[in-house]
C-alpha cells in the first residue's frame, strides 16, 4: 500500500522538528571571567605561577634551612625539621622525594619523615617498599587517620613525588569548627586519598582534634633522624573555582 502524501509529509516534518530539539545547545546564561593562561612547563617542570620553595640551590624559603645539606640540586634531612617562611592555605603542593637506599632499621625507623600542612596535618613520609608498619603509619597515610588507599612506593633510594591538593579548615569566631579540611594525595601519579576529610591536627599520643588556627600558617617538613631526600618543592595558591556573573551583571574580576 502507497504511503498518503499527508502522512509522508508529517512524519519528515516531525523527524526534523524532533532532530533540532535534540540538537539545540544548553547555555546556562553564566558569565564567565576567562581563565588565566599559565605555562605549565616542561614536563616535570614548574607552572609558571607556582611558588618555588626549593629550587635545588637554596633554602632561603625556610626557617632551619641552614641545618639541611644541601649538594647536586638535592637537599637532605638533617638537624631539624624546616619551617616555610610564607604561609599558606587552600593549595596544591609537589614533593619530590627519595628515602635511604641504604637500608637501616624497620618499620617508622626507616626513612622516615613527613609533611605538614599548616603545620599541623601530616602526610606520611616512609620507606614502605617491603618494609612492615602501622598501616595508618605507613608512606602516604594522613598521620593517625587514614592508610593510604594503596601502597605505591618505590624502592629505596628511588625518586618518588607527592602531588597533595589541600582544602583548609575554616573556624568560626569561637574557635569552633566551620569546616573541615580536605585532602587529595596522589603518590607517584596513584590516588591515595581523594577529598579526604582530615578529623582534626595529627597527633602521635591521641586522636585527632580540631583546634581553632589561622586561614594561612606555614608548611614543615619533618626531620625525624633519617636523611631523607628532597628536590624541586613547589606550592599553587591558585586553586579556587572561576566564579560567573548572571547575565547583566558582568564577570567579578579576576574570577577569584
Amino acid at each position: 500500500m502507497k504511503t498518503k502524501p499527508f502522512v509522508a509529509t508529517f512524519t519528515i516534518l516531525f523527524a526534523a522538528t524532533a532532530l533540532a530539539w535534540q540538537t539545540q545547545e544548553y547555555k546556562s546564561g553564566i558569565v564567565w571571567p576567562e581563565p588565566p593562561v599559565i605555562d605549565p612547563g616542561p614536563p616535570g617542570g614548574v607552572p609558571s605561577d607556582a611558588i618555588v620553595l626549593f629550587d635545588g640551590k637554596s633554602l632561603d624559603a625556610w626557617e632551619g634551612g641552614d641545618k639541611w645539606k644541601i649538594d647536586d640540586g638535592i637537599a637532605t634531612a638533617a638537624g631539624g625539621t624546616i619551617t616555610s617562611k610564607q604561609k599558606f592555605g587552600d593549595c596544591q603542593l609537589h614533593v619530590e622525594f627519595a628515602t635511604p637506599e641504604e637500608v637501616k632499621g624497620s618499620g617508622q625507623g626507616r626513612g622516615n619523615s613527613g609533611l605538614y600542612l599548616m603545620s599541623r596535618y601530616e602526610v606520611q613520609v616512609l620507606d614502605s617498599y617491603d618494609n612492615k608498619t602501622y598501616f595508618d603509619g605507613q608512606c602516604g597515610a594522613i598521620y593517625k587517620e587514614q592508610p593510604p588507599m594503596v601502597n605505591a612506593c618505590r624502592k629505596p633510594g628511588e625518586w618518588q613525588t607527592y602531588d597533595i591538593i589541600f582544602n583548609s579548615p575554616r573556624f568560626n569566631s569561637d574557635g569552633s569548627l566551620h569546616t573541615p579540611g580536605y585532602v587529595t594525595v596522589l603518590h607517584n601519579g596513584v590516588l591515595l586519598h581523594n577529598h579526604f576529610e582530615l578529623l582534626g591536627v595529627t597527633s602521635y599520643t591521641e586522636p585527632s582534634r580540631y583546634i581553632a588556627h589561622a586561614d594561612r600558617e606555614p608548611l614543615q617538613i619533618q626531620f625525624h633522624g633519617n636523611p631523607v631526600r628532597f628536590r624541586n618543592i613547589w606550592l599553587r595558591e591558585n586553586i579556587k573555582p572561576l566564579v560567573g556573573a548572571p547575565p547583566g551583571l558582568g564577570a567579578k574580576a579576576g574570577g577569584q
